[in-house]
């Protein structure tokens, strides 16, 4: 229907604008975006496109047949201008077309279109890149200055309040800019301190002595098989250092690193012990050897001097304080490659995280080949500007109209078997997450391109097999992200063969690994509401007897409780999301009813105000197995800090900062209640929300925590890399360390917590964030602070291991000071500095930020 609606619309050319060249006035021509404010209507913001026409090409009066295409993650509720219509196609593609009333664009006209949008844009990250222009023939030309990850190419300053806070009514937005915070500020002015154990995360218990030995090429190791990996692993560190050890086949021998299996040790734990005679790995296990083998390292890189190393003795025991330590990674909304999540897995090992959630299917994209379904990936992964969806899903998140940029691409089936087998060489477990039945636009999409194409060969029983959708369903829905067809339908016979034959060629990867598939995760979160309720095929089964199926309220467990017992079959527990795991906001699916031994819930959403912090808590005392997942303190896509130049969304907090990460109690989930939304104290929950939130009685059942990375507005592996590290280095402290202070509110002003949090820079400082830069990781630095002094603009770094470095031609060149000594300051920048890594530039005129 929309391809003829657009043929029909070409149809209606009009003389003028054939004479017009589309690719110069996307070359010349400029399109911006700006926002109004977000102050004049609670709960909305008034933005604005701007076209600047540049070239010497014209846009005719009134109605014409080209379209431009942006993508806006908010919602657009009203266009307030007659000249142009705003047409949502799907997701955040919006259409632009003009009406009668359209006056023309001439060579050096502008034209200002404003609109409504729900919720808020506070900062420059929730605008997208590549808006494009489509020309009678249906070719797309992507606008010159939006192809481009700099913001300040086609977003107009957020200069003003309105524009970078988030709300002025009902409440205020109290947060502010943690620029102007001092108590952000105070919590980082940490004095860095010498460290004995630089081991990250912090061990149980260590005990050292005063005496030393050295470590040089008269030593061996000896391992008793089946440590390869882990031997190899240390010989090469200190061949790396000039210090060539051989492998000796006596255990006993003087002067020996020595892998010792020692059935007592708990799971996972290890004792490490350091001596002139030997040093000693002992654990009851590989993933015990291989972590004590972590913190061996750490001790050399602190230690390290080419051709020795000097190591004080010691006694370490250690064990992790949560069997699951994890992060998950989407790479379904914005694909990054392979490397990316080799190297996610490589720093993940060092930190002795156990595992990787991989977050492969989305709306925007499927990101896996299966065998014998190749529209999955030929369609499914890829995006551009088709609205048949035959070539390609419809382009989101600023990928524009061609299948080149972090919108496209996938693992083959090989990728993925060889990232299974680094990860289990590295103790760490991927589990992967195919998400349904909301979430899953892209499978549905692929599903049918492949009925089109075997339709149209003839073959009705094959193409109908796999399909996903019910094309005589009517339902009306919306997403949260703005979709209205992304829910399979559990109705239909097809929807399990496909999940059957998915789990079936994924668990052959696993095996051709040699690895064992134990977890499956089915997403299951944010179903949009409205989703069967005129399906025919789901009235047929509400009509049947015996199938559970009374009405729509029954489809999603029922769906459910198929996928769990599908799952059960094949020797798999399921993971799902909690509202992927309930009948509602407060009601868990009875354990009972879903057909599988374990089922493990992703407990995310704790909005405090909101009233559903415990749900975590729910599922875990109605017997799910829980992971830790909170998106106040866990989710990496969340801002660093509340500034309109920091990267990510913030709908679950303003920031989460690594401070933040670090503070999080984990046993005790009410305690991180400390603000809400808006930025108002919570000093008792229960108090502040009048509801009593359920208490953990089965703490047996929360098997963990992990971090979490959702890629929207994430489109390359460096800005990935720098949204969770280092934020990752104090995910894994928690999960594996439980600190003194932890069980109390307001840690942060206790003497153990400043002590803690001191260490933990200083052994960033000195030893974590070079290792960064050595295996050529990207990290987050944070800006410098800048002020007037003297009536000269000065900047001072955040955290005190930071230098500071201005340019007086627009960051061309650049000098050390924290004093700029410009003649023209509106080219004078500043960017704090570590060892050549640096931080966002900062210009001088964004002074009044900080002020």
């Amino acid at each position: 229907m929309l391809r003829f609606l657009f043929i029909l619309t070409a149809f209606f050319t009009t003389a003028a604008f054939a004479k017009t060249d589309m690719a110069e006035f996307s070359r010349q021509a400029t399109l911006r975006f700006g926002v109004v404010s977000n102050f004049d209507n609670p709960g909305h913001f008034k933005a604005y496109v701007e076209l600047n026409n540049l070239s010497q090409q014209s846009l005719p009066s009134g109605e014409s047949n080209w379209q431009i295409y942006i993508h806006s993650t908010r919602r657009v509720s009203e266009v307030l201008s007659d000249e142009i219509r705003f047409e949502r196609v799907q997701g955040d593609l919006y259409r632009l077309t003009p009406t009668g009333k359209f006056n023309g664009l001439q060579p050096g006209d502008k034209k200002r279109i404003e609109y409504i949008g729900r919720g808020e844009i506070a900062s420059y990250a929730y605008f997208m890149p590549r808006a494009f222009i489509v020309d009678a023939n249906g070719k797309a030309f992507t606008f010159q200055n939006t192809d481009t990850e700099d913001y300040s190419q086609f977003v107009d300053p957020l200069a003003s309040p309105q524009q970078y806070l988030r709300f002025n009514q009902p409440d205020a937005d109290l947060y502010g800019l943690s620029s102007q915070d001092s108590n952000f500020a105070k919590a980082y002015d940490v004095k860095l301190t010498e460290v004995a154990t630089p081991i990250l995360p912090s061990p149980k218990s260590v005990k050292l002595s005063d005496k030393a030995v050295t470590i040089d090429a008269s030593w061996t190791i000896y391992q008793p098989g089946g440590f390869g990996f882990e031997s190899r692993l240390l010989q090469q560190k200190l061949a790396s250092l000039e210090v060539d050890i051989p492998f000796s086949q006596q255990a006993e021998k003087a002067k020996t690193i020595q892998f010792v299996i020692t059935p007592d040790i708990e799971n996972q734990g290890y004792e490490l012990s350091i001596t002139d005679k030997h040093i000693r790995i002992s654990a009851s296990d590989a993933t015990g050897i291989f972590y004590a083998v972590q913190s061996l390292i750490s001790l050399i890189d602190a230690a390290a001097s080419h051709g020795a190393v000097s190591l004080q003795y010691a006694d370490i025991h250690d064990a992790p304080r949560y069997e699951w330590r994890g992060m998950h990674y989407d790479i379904a909304r914005n694909f990054h490659g392979k490397h990316a999540i080799l190297t996610l897995l490589d720093e993940m090992a060092r930190l002795k995280l156990n595992k990787l959630h991989l977050h492969l299917t989305d709306d925007e994209g499927w990101r896996l080949e299966i065998p014998g379904l190749p529209e999955l990936t030929r369609v499914g992964a890829n995006r551009c500007f088709d609205l048949d969806e035959q070539r390609c899903l419809l382009t989101q998140l600023g990928e524009g109209p061609e299948a080149n940029h972090s919108g496209s691409g996938s693992l083959s089936r090989s990728d993925f078997v060889e990232i299974i087998k680094f990860a289990a060489q590295r103790h760490i477990e991927v589990i992967p997450e195919v998400d349904m039945p909301g979430h899953a636009r892209a499978a549905i999409v692929a599903m049918k391109a492949r009925y089109q194409r075997l339709i149209g060969q003839g073959q009705k029983q094959a193409a109908e097999q796999y399909l996903l959708s019910d094309p005589e369903d009517s339902s009306h829905y919306l997403t949260v992200q703005s979709y209205s067809d992304n829910s399979v339908n559990p109705c239909m016979d097809s929807t399990f063969q496909f999940i059957e034959k998915v789990m079936y060629e994924v668990q052959s990867m696993y095996r051709e690994a040699g690895q064992q598939l134990t977890l499956f995760h089915i997403g299951g979160d944010e179903v949009g509401k409205g989703s069967w309720t005129a399906s025919p095929a789901c009235n047929r089964k509400f009509a049947e007897l015996d199938n559970g199926l009374m009405g729509v309220d029954d489809v999603k467990p029922y769906f459910v409780n198929k996928v769990a017992n599908i799952a059960q079959q094949r020797g798999m527990a399921i993971g799902g999301w909690e509202d992927g795991l309930m009948y509602d906001r407060n009601n868990p699916f009875m354990r009972n009813s879903l057909a599988n031994d374990n089922v493990v819930a992703f407990a995310w959403d704790n909005i405090w105000e909101a009233g559903v912090a415990d749900r975590a808590y729910k599922l875990a005392n109605a017997g799910y197995d829980v992971v830790l997942s909170s998106a106040s303190h866990l989710y990496f896509d969340h801002p660093y800090e509340a500034s309109p130049f920091e990267r990510g969304y913030h709908w679950a907090t303003r920031f989460s900062d690594l401070n933040k990460v670090f503070s999080f109690q984990p046993d005790n989930l009410y305690l991180n209640a400390s603000r809400t939304l808006s930025g108002q104290y919570i000093d008792d929950l229960d108090q502040f929300t009048d509801k009593y939130h359920e208490r953990l009685i089965n703490a047996d059942n929360v098997l963990g925590m992990q971090g979490q990375l959702w890629s929207e507005t994430i489109r390359n592996e460096t800005q990935m890399q720098k949204m969770v590290f280092p934020r990752l280095v104090a995910l894994a402290e928690r999960a594996w360390h439980k600190a003194e202070w932890e069980g109390h509110k307001n840690v942060k002003n206790t003497a153990q917590y400043k002590q803690d949090w001191q260490r933990f820079i200083s052994v960033l400082y000195q030893h974590v964030l070079p290792g960064f830069i050595e295996r050529g990781v990207a990290f987050y630095l944070p800006a410098p602070r800048v002020g007037l002094q003297n009536g000269k603009v000065t900047a001072k770094p955040l955290l005190p291991f930071l230098s500071v470095e201005f340019s007086c031609d627009n960051g061309k060149n650049w000098q050390a000071g924290l004093e700029a000594n410009c003649r023209n300051s509106q080219q004078t920048m500043f960017r704090t500095a570590f060892k050549q890594r640096y931080s966002r530039l900062v210009n001088a005129s964004e002074v009044e930020f900080y002020q």
